[in-house]
This record gives structure tokens, sequence and C-alpha cells, in this order.
């Protein structure tokens, strides 16, 4: 039986690919229809593609799913193409049963489309794919308060003093799978981001990580945390100076559509778009053709990178200067001259610009993915822009011997790489953004702006369309305000010390989907008033929601319950209460919750990732280095079994005695919030 506690399931529709062709351009014009509950969502429908993305979240109420039989508690996602004209055309379907999701609460992944009979063999198992996230609870972020002890154990690892002391950095990637490492890192990343922290953290990380390399042809070859780390920094960082420099001849390619192959053994004459009088074109002639495409492709390329010492963001010119330093520092001498390079190429090139060269979707470069003619042309100037990475030491010692053709302009670009390398780190150490600690809102920023649709709840009981007024809306952390438009001069606002509430509306209260209340309240003695806000669709929603819980996390006046419905014809629809004052009957949201919103440095969300990680690992942390350690302290034999991991000298001070001290205030903050929302949660059979 589902939990009751667990009432609402979001359903992230991300992304299709090689969906099956259904209109007589090739394509589709494919949305998704989701049934769960007696309830149907769709999504928005995407023109003229067979890879769409739509980055939608549709949400159910699965209040008395527990009714239906067992054969009804599923989730049915059906990928459809729209006709204007005539039925729509059935594209595939996946259907999850909600029971497994009580034990695994999210689900994401790419799931194969399948036909009604949910049998490949009926369709030769061509009709794509979805890629969906199923979450059925939703995570509490607690406020910043509680996990200050974990941020002051993070900052206090990399601002001591002793460079060697790391200890707490190596409990964080021991405990972490290679699968887990890279969200680890992201998080780890966007924190000290927060606390203006990020180059320091990873020159501590790239500092633990040369020490410890004894060949320097291994040097951050791994997906180790401090590879992972970087990484994550130059994807969140680096981002805007990826596009400048690459958005140009990404796009290009992608308009051209070359047919570029130097692989003799995959040379298609037919795919050629060449037309000779003489007679069909020869494998030469197209080789010679590729031949210069690929030149000029990759030489625009390596001008643009070369070219953009200046454009490169601050902060990783000083951790690449940093790294530098360090890999000097370990590996002297005339015959490691060239590892220093190699490290921040290897980052810079074969982690960043090469990966984003062949899969520029991924890099938000473009909006699909590339047909197979531009993919291949996409494949071969990645492997160029590598060996240019690894500064050509690879060249000649291949099976790929058919690249030869452009070795000399590697070759010639290595020789330039390391100029530009050394120009890119010729900066001062100060020059780093961020180093004070980062506020979640400055009182004059704009945290959120859009045109949305308003009512008080004064207005007539006779609702239509036209009671719900179009305004500009604008949130910062002082105030909500609005007006008719974004240049109008006059202004209504409402403190933002005043929201008592912010929570979501019933549909059938105004028959009206994607619609928020939010509960104000002048002083104690004076009731509350109720503002009733209408989004254009479900991530609109949902992200207003989780602003405005944001900014009013830490009012005095937060009410404990609220009414899901309206108060109409002199009753609440949700409760058929007739009091309008009478005492909500379902809890409100006392904490932001993940998945509503993605702040992209909310240090308070990064945390509680963070925890739930550091969570799920608790066991590992007791077993392998506290127990062990004890038993060492009073002459016992270790536990058989044990990993041996001990850090030396598990004092009560001890980084993993600290740590799991930590997870346990944190693991009972969470506890205690959870209490006092089923005590303060009416029992709703009885409003009915």
């Amino acid at each position: 039986m589902l939990d009751q506690h667990k009432s609402n399931l979001h359903c992230h529709v991300l992304e299709a690919r090689d969906l099956a062709p259904r209109d007589i351009s090739g394509t589709s014009d494919p949305f998704v229809r989701i049934f769960c509950n007696n309830q149907t969502l769709e999504t928005s429908v995407i023109k003229r593609t067979r890879f769409p993305r739509w980055n939608e979240v549709l949400e159910f109420n699965l209040r008395g799913i527990e009714e239906l039989e067992p054969g009804d508690q599923v989730i049915n996602v059906e990928v459809w193409d729209w006709d204007m004209v005539g039925k729509n055309d059935f594209l595939g379907r996946v259907c999850f049963p909600l029971e497994p999701l009580h034990r695994n609460p999210a689900v994401t992944g790419w799931f194969r489309l399948l036909p009604f009979g949910n049998t490949e063999e009926e369709n030769g198992g061509k009709l794509g794919s979805l890629r969906v996230k199923v979450n059925l609870s939703e995570e509490r972020i607690l406020p910043s308060v509680y996990y200050q002890n974990l941020i002051h154990l993070l900052v206090e690892s990399v601002q001591s003093p002793d460079q060697e002391d790391s200890s707490f950095l190596d409990l964080l990637e021991e405990m972490s799978s290679a699968e887990s490492r890279q969200e680890v890192a992201l998080k780890l990343v966007k924190i000290f981001l927060g606390q203006g922290l990020a180059v320091t953290f990873l020159d501590k990380l790239n500092m633990r990580e040369v020490n410890r390399t004894a060949d320097p042809n291994t040097l951050f070859r791994s997906n180790s945390l401090a590879s992972k780390s970087m990484e994550q920094y130059m994807k969140i960082v680096g981002m805007p100076f990826l596009h400048e420099v690459l958005r140009p001849i990404i796009s290009r390619i992608f308009e051209e559509k070359k047919y570029v192959e130097l692989d003799p053994c995959k040379i298609d004459q037919s795919r050629s778009r060449r037309i000779s009088f003489k007679g069909s074109v020869s494998e030469q002639q197209i080789r010679e053709s590729s031949v210069e495409s690929m030149r000029g492709y990759l030489s625009d390329i390596i001008d643009a990178i070369l070219g953009s010492g200046e454009q490169c963001p601050p902060g990783m010119r000083l951790c690449f200067k940093q790294l530098h330093k360090r890999v000097e520092e370990r590996f002297p001498g005339a015959t490691n001259q060239d590892v220093k390079y190699a490290a921040i190429s290897g980052f810079l090139f074969l982690r960043f610009f090469a990966p984003a060269i062949l899969t520029p979707k991924l890099f938000h470069l473009r909006e699909h993915h590339a047909d197979p003619r531009t993919a291949r042309t996409l494949l071969l100037l990645a492997k160029a822009v590598q060996s240019i990475g690894n500064l050509g030491q690879q060249i000649g010692h291949g099976k790929e011997q058919w690249m030869s053709p452009l070795h000399p302009l590697i070759q010639q670009s290595v020789g330039r790489l390391r100029d530009y390398l050394d120009k890119l780190i010729d900066m001062e150490s100060d020059v780093e953004c961020g180093h004070t600690s980062r506020t979640l809102f400055h009182p004059s920023v704009t945290i959120k702006e859009g045109f949305l649709h308003k009512r008080k709840a004064e207005a007539v009981n006779l609702v239509t369309r036209f009671t719900f007024k179009k305004r500009y809306f604008w949130l910062s952390s002082q105030t909500f305000s609005y007006s008719k438009s974004p240049d109008w001069q006059v202004r209504s606002s409402i403190p933002i010390h005043r929201i008592c509430a912010v929570e979501r509306v019933d549909e059938n209260a105004f028959q009206q989907p994607n619609m928020m209340q939010i509960i104000t309240q002048d002083s104690e003695a004076q009731g509350g008033h109720i503002m009733y806000i209408q989004c254009k669709n479900v991530n609109e929603l949902n992200q207003w929601l989780s602003a405005l819980r944001k900014v009013s996390l830490c009012n005095q006046r937060l009410l404990p319950t609220y009414h899901p419905g309206a108060y109409r014809n002199a009753h609440w629809t949700c409760c058929l209460q007739n009091e309008r004052a009478v005492r909500g009957c379902s809890r409100t949201h006392l904490a932001v919750t993940l998945g509503d919103w993605s702040d992209p440095l909310d240090p308070d969300a990064e945390a509680q990732v963070l925890f739930r990680h550091l969570l799920s690992v608790k066991d590992i942390l007791r077993n392998n280095y506290l127990e062990v350690a004890e038993c060492a302290a009073v002459g016992k034999p270790e536990p058989i079994g044990h990993n041996s991991k001990t850090l030396e000298g598990s004092t009560p001070s001890s980084p993993a005695r600290r740590l799991l001290s930590v997870i346990e205030d944190l693991q009972k903050a969470h506890q205690a919030f959870e209490r006092k929302e089923r005590e303060e949660t009416p029992n709703h059979s009885q409003c009915i």
C-alpha cells in the first residue's frame, strides 16, 4: 500500500529519441499523454521532430489510489503524433506500476517505447525511446540553519592551514561510488561556489591527486573526485565561454551537412552529394573532399579556441594556474616539461571542448542531436581535438592511420597550444571572483518575474476566465509586486514578511489548472487575505511556488494548515465547511521541496542532496572507520569482514566521528519536521 504522506506523483517528461515518423515530412509532431489515478495530463506538442525535448513536469494527486484494483495502480505514459486534421497517431507507450515506487521513490532513465501489446516484436523494436523521471516522494529542504554544521565541516576541510590535512575529503571520495561521484562532485562544487571557495576547494583536491600520483602519464586519468569536480566546475562556470567559442562553427557544421569520411573502410560513395559529369565520384575524390572539409573545420575550431584566452572565466584561469604550479612542483625537470601542459589541456580539451564537439546537444549548443552524417563529422573533429589536447603524443602510434592527413595541422596546433596555455595562466592570483560568501537573495535583486493571471478571493462567486486579470509580477526577497505591464509605472506590492503560506489550488476549485494561492496577514489580530494566481503550465507553477516559499521560509506567522479549495457559495469546495475562517483541512509545506525549482547556487538544496548521499553510506562510515578504530583502541581484533581503512587517530574529534555526528543531527531534524507535520495535519475525513 502506498504511503499516504506521499500523496503526489511527479512525472518529469524529459525527451525522446528515434520516434517513428508519422508525417509526410518524415518527422512527427509528438506530445506525451499520461494516465494515472483516473487523471489525464498532456505535455505540449513539439513540431516536426523525431527527437523532441519537453522538459515538463506533470503532477498527479494519488489520493484514493489504494481504492483502485492493483492492476489499475499504474502510470501509463503514451507518446502521440498530433495531427491538425483527423485522429492523432499512436507512437508508443511505457507503463510503470506504482507499487515498486513505494520501495524506490524515484525511477529515471531511457525506456523503450512499446506498442499497445507491450512486445517489441510487434514493431521490430523501432518505436524509439522516452526519457522520463517518475518521482513519488518529495524531498524536504530544511531551513539554512540546519545545514550550517555540514557546510562548516566542508569549509574547514579546505581552509585548513595544513596543506596535507585532507582526511575529510578522503572520506567523501572513499564513500562515493563511481556512479555517485559525479553527483557528489557537482554538489560540492556548487556549495563551494556559494561560499566563494571553489578555486580553493579544487586546488586542495588537485594537490592531493598530484601528490599521490607516481607516474605523470596517469595523472588525472581516473574518474577521481578531483577529476569529476574540475569537470563539473568547468561546466558550471565555463558554459557561456564554451558557447561563445564553439557555437558559430558547430552551427555551420549542422547547416552544411557535408559528407565527411576519412576511413577508407567506411566510405560510402552513394552518400556523397558531389556530382561528376564523367561518372560516379571515386573513393579518392571523396577522401580528398573530406580532408579539405576537415582541415577547414578543424582550423576554425583551433583558431577559435586558441584565440579565446581573454574570454576564459577568471575562475577557470586561476584553477589552471594553480594546477600548473602543483604539477611543476611535483614533476620538475626537463624530462617532465610537458606534464604541466598536459594536465591543463587534459581538462580543457579532453573533458570540455572535445565532449562538447562530439555531443553538442548535451552542452546546449544545439537543440537536437546530430543526424548520422553530421555526427560522423563531429566525431572525427573530436578525435582531432583530443589529439591536440594530448599534445600530439599518440600521433602515428594508433590504429587510425587514416587520420594522417590531419597530423601536420595537429602538430602545428600543439606548439600554439603551449603558448595559449602560458598566456591563459598569466594572471594575478587574487582575481578569483566570489571570495565573499554568497547570500541566497540580495534585497534589490529580482529573483523571478513574468506574466501571471491573478484573482482576489473577494471577487464574485461566478468564476469565469475574465475574473483573472493578466499582470506582470516581480519577486524579490522583500516584495512581491505587480502591474499591468513591465513598463507600467504604478505597482502594487505585497511585503514578503506578510506571507503566511504559498500553496497549490485544486483544479476543481475554479475549473482552472495550474493555480496557486498566496495567503497573507497584515497582523495577528486580522484575518488572512488570499490571492489566487494561475500560471500557464505546471513548470511555471512549480517555479513560482518554490521561489515564493524560499523567500518566505523564515516568516514569523507561517500557517500550519490551509484549504486547497476555494470558498464559494458559502462553503469551502475542499472540505465543505461553511465557516470561512475555519482551520484548513490540509497541511502547508513548511519547507521547499527538491524538484520544484533548481536554483543554480542554492546551498540548502545542494547540502540536502549531499546529506542524502551521506545518509545512504552512514553504516559504511560507522563500520569501516569507527568500529575498527574503537576495537584498536581497546586492543580487540578487528571485526571479521571489515575493511581496515581506519583513519589515523579516530578520536572524538576525528573527521569520521564529526561527520557521523552531523549526519545524525540532520536526520533528527528531518524526523522532527515530519513529526510536527503529522501533529499539525488535521484528520481530513472529519472535514468532509
